[in-house]
Order: C-alpha cells, then sequence, then structure tokens
C-alpha cells in the first residue's frame, strides 16, 4: 500500500506540475469563458425580485473579483450585504501562478502538508451502540491549560471535514484563525477516520446524522454556556445539511457555513470525477478501511470491496450489499433506496437557522455550476445563502499577496513560490457568524422591549379598573354588600 501513495505522488508530479503551463493558459480560457457565461445567466436570474446579489472589486482583464450572493429577499439578507464587507472583498490569483489553476490549487489544498502551530485534545465519545467517535479539540501550541474550563462563553465552532476522513489544509487554518478570533474550535471525526478506533462492525453513511447528534449533545455538556456554530467542507457538507434538516429547530446550532459543498451527492458518486482524482480518492479510502480488513469481512465481501475501482463502488459495498446480490435491480434498488435515507437535501424544508454556502464556479470536485448548485433551493429559502465566486477552487479560496502585508503566507517547499495570504472564505465565514448573531440579539431585544411595553400598558389599565370598580360600589349604599365581596376576592386573590 505504501508502493501505491508513492506511485500517486510520481504521477501527480509528472502528469501535472511538468506540463502546468500548458494546462494553465488552457484552464484559464476556458474557466473564464464558462465564468463569463454562468456570472451572466445568474444576473438574469436573480434580480430584485428573486435574490440579493452583490458584485464588488475593480474590474481586471479576467472579472475574476466578482462575487455574488444569492438568496431570497429579507431583512437578514439585507443585514448581511451591509455589514459583511468581506464577501465584496475578494482577491483571488491571477496571472500566471500555478495557483490561477483550480485544478492544481484543489491538489494543493487536499494533499500537501501543513506545519500547523495548533495542537489537539483529543476527546473519544463512545456512543448508544458502543461505537466510537473522536472530537479533537483545538489549542495552541503556547497554552498551557490543555483543557478549556465548562465555564467559558467562548463560542464553539464544530468542524465536519470531508467524508473520507482528510485532514486538509483548509481544516487546520480554520482552526488557526478561529483561535485567533475567540472560538473554540472542536473537529468531528467519524468511525474509524483520522485514527478513531473501529470498535463495532459499523461506519458511519454517508447523511446519516445519529452520530453527530451524540457528538452535539456531548458538546452541549462540556460547553453549555457557548454559542455552537458548524462549518463543513467538501463531502462533509452532506452529514451538516442532513443533521440541520432531521432536528430542525432542535439542532441547537445558531449559524452554519458549508465550504465547496457537494449538493446532489447522488449524482456526484454515479458520474464520478476524473480519472486522476476519482483513482486518488478509492486508493486513499482502500488504504484507510485496509487496517478494518479482517473485521469488515464478518459483514461485507473485502474482496469486493479492494476491488472496486469508483467511488460509487466502494459506497455500494460498504452499505448497499451490493457485492453480495447477484441481480442488477435489486443493486439498483438498494442504491436508490440509500440515497432516499442519505441524500442532504431530503429533509432542506426542516432546516430553521441560517446556513452560507460558499462555491466557487471552478471547482473541479463538485462539477458544472449550473448542474450542481441548486440555486433554486437560494432564491426561495429565506434560511439559505450562496456567496458564488469566480475563482476559488475546491476548498482553495486564497487571497491575493499584498506587498509583504501577508501575515497568513507561507513559503511552498522547494519552489521559490509564496502562497496567497490567509483564506478569504474564513475571513467570510467568520463575519458572516458574527452578523447572523448580532442581527438575531437585535430582533430579540426589539420583541423583549415589545413585550415589556405591552405588558406595563395592561398592568396599568387593570389597576385603573380595580380603582374603578370599588369606587363605584363606594357611591351606591344598596351595592355596600359588593364592596365586601371585592375586598374579599382581592384579598384571596393576593393570598
Amino acid at each position: 500500500m505504501l508502493e501505491w501513495l508513492v506511485a500517486l505522488c510520481i504521477v501527480i508530479l509528472v502528469v501535472f506540475i511538468w506540463p502546468g503551463s500548458a494546462m494553465l493558459q488552457e484552464l484559464g480560457i476556458s474557466r473564464q469563458a464558462a465564468k463569463d457565461k454562468t456570472v451572466r445567466c445568474i444576473s438574469d436570474r436573480v434580480g430584485s425580485d428573486s435574490a440579493q446579489m452583490a458584485c464588488a472589486g475593480a474590474e481586471t482583464d479576467e472579472k475574476a473579483r466578482t462575487v455574488a450572493l444569492i438568496c431570497k429577499p429579507s431583512a437578514l439578507a439585507n443585514y448581511l450585504l451591509k455589514h459583511c464587507r468581506t464577501f465584496s472583498n475578494y482577491s483571488p490569483c491571477v496571472g500566471w501562478t500555478w495557483r490561477a489553476s483550480a485544478f492544481l490549487l484543489s491538489v494543493y489544498e487536499a494533499c500537501w502538508p501543513y506545519d500547523s502551530p495548533v495542537q489537539f485534545v483529543r476527546d473519544n465519545l463512545q456512543l448508544s451502540d458502543d461505537g466510537l467517535l473522536a472530537l479533537d479539540w483545538a489549542v495552541p501550541s503556547y497554552q498551557k491549560r490543555r483543557r478549556t474550563s465548562s465555564h467559558s462563553t467562548s463560542p464553539v465552532l464544530l468542524i465536519i471535514p470531508n467524508s473520507f476522513g482528510r485532514i486538509t489544509r483548509n481544516v487546520l487554518k480554520l482552526c488557526e484563525t478561529a483561535l485567533s478570533h475567540g472560538y473554540l474550535p472542536v473537529v468531528f471525526n467519524r468511525r474509524s477516520h483520522n485514527g478513531t478506533p473501529l470498535t463495532t462492525v459499523k461506519l458511519q453513511q454517508f447523511g446519516d446524522p445519529a452520530d453527530l447528534r451524540e457528538a452535539v449533545r456531548y458538546i452541549r455538556y462540556r460547553q453549555p454556556a457557548g454559542r455552537l456554530y458548524a462549518v463543513s467542507e467538501s463531502t462533509g457538507s452532506g452529514l451538516l445539511l442532513s443533521y440541520l434538516g432531521e432536528c430542525g429547530s432542535s439542532s441547537y446550532v445558531t449559524a452554519a457555513v458549508c465550504l465547496s459543498p457537494v449538493f446532489r451527492c447522488q449524482s456526484w458518486f454515479e458520474n464520478g470525477l476524473g480519472w486522476p482524482l476519482q483513482w486518488a480518492l478509492v486508493l486513499y479510502q482502500k488504504f484507510c478501511l485496509s487496517r478494518y480488513r479482517t473485521a469488515l469481512g464478518e459483514t461485507i465481501q473485502t474482496d469486493t470491496l479492494f476491488s472496486s475501482c469508483s467511488l460509487r463502488g466502494l459506497e455500494e459495498t460498504l452499505f448497499c450489499q451490493a457485492g453480495s446480490s447477484s441481480s442488477s435491480s435489486n443493486t439498483s434498488g438498494a442504491w436508490d433506496a440509500y440515497w432516499e435515507r442519505n441524500e442532504p437535501l431530503r429533509d432542506v424544508d426542516e432546516v430553521a437557522i441560517p446556513v452560507l454556502s460558499v462555491c466557487a464556479q471552478d471547482d473541479p470536485v463538485r462539477g458544472d455550476t449550473q448542474s450542481t448548485v441548486p440555486l433554486e433551493l437560494f432564491e426561495t429559502n429565506p434560511h439559505f445563502f450562496l456567496l458564488l465566486t469566480g475563482r476559488g477552487g475546491h476548498c482553495g479560496f486564497p487571497t491575493q499577496s499584498k506587498g509583504s502585508a501577508t501575515g497568513g503566507s507561507a513559503v511552498v517547499p522547494n519552489s521559490g513560490m509564496e502562497s496567497c495570504g490567509t483564506y478569504w472564505s474564513h475571513k467570510a465565514l467568520l463575519e458572516f457568524f458574527r452578523a447572523t448573531t448580532d442581527f438575531f440579539a437585535a430582533e430579540e431585544r426589539a420583541k423583549q422591549l415589545a413585550a415589556r411595553r405591552r405588558g406595563l400598558g395592561g398592568g396599568s389599565g387593570g389597576r385603573v379598573f380595580r380603582h374603578r370598580s370599588v369606587s363605584t360600589c363606594k357611591r351606591v349604599p344598596a351595592c355596600s354588600h359588593n364592596i365586601h365581596a371585592i375586598y374579599n376576592w382581592q384579598r384571596s386573590y393576593t393570598r
């Protein structure tokens, strides 16, 4: 298995980096044409009557700074447009640099190691069926106290990585950025992912939120005073959207963000990726499952599993028992039934919190924007907001360096090139959390003030009515017995 990983690295170096200049030119022209066409199409669809769009930044030769906020008109949408300046302040990497290629940028973000200054403290959480999942709490390396007090009022940021369990540079840098802004980041690791022991012969299905629900309960028990926010990346967004849809108003999450989400997941598994990306993901997933080959052999056919050459083949063998069925119709039925239970948007109408999705039109993993992004969802559902950029790749969104003032820039070893700074998507999501929290706090204060005014008005009216009743009875001697009745009633009411 180790030889396969070495071969993968060699293929990436030879096939993609060596002829990189030719690919840059070809991808730059084709992506730009598709981008301009898509932006014009979206601008026509989401006018003032159906959506809100914010386009900002000075025009460049390729118009790469365009950012569109697509959503249904609402008070919250207007508030976001007014207070989230990061939404209209995106400066992607342009020009003759390898970061201008969405494909190379996405591969770099997914595969290149990152020496993060953040350390993790792991909590192994035993589930109701005796399974284990892991919660990794991010702490700064200089912090002496390893555990955070349960009385802390700092907000908690729950981070859900991709469904393959790979901890990418995006997740590590998000933890670093969240810590610097006062959050308590915690990374959710599914069963058998990222070194989590597999104690039961059961893996978590793609969109099954049962394990995540127990993890949220534990986080609330450990940090009861802090607000809870959630961020997911790539295919991990399927789990977050499933959880928010099933739990509805009982999700305990204040706001959520999906970075480069895959919305139509069944179609994504069926159509597949380009052969280099799909081959790399299949190889990585087989490598992670190989350590549990003996245990998994009790319930599935491991020979069929490790001979699969596609993501759909792996998913079917793991959860649909495709390898044990001789009828193709039964296999197809089991596959469709599986996605009826796991499609992320199956309960999307039950989501009760603001959800922001950050997507790039040149995303090589998700696919074409018009067929993979449900624009009608964002135009009709007031809880969903879409930030659509021209460039950014898959979970990339680095910003252009500004001279020497690039505090988050990193140097790529042996390349002599600097990165393009911090991630714009991380700044945007933190500003989204702040803006939504301030908006709902203002709404709550307005409701309390209105209720207080109604209460004061109702109380004063009642006192005047009681006084008038008693005084009227005092003027009529024939009704003197009523005075004692009212007095006795008032004494019993006060008691």
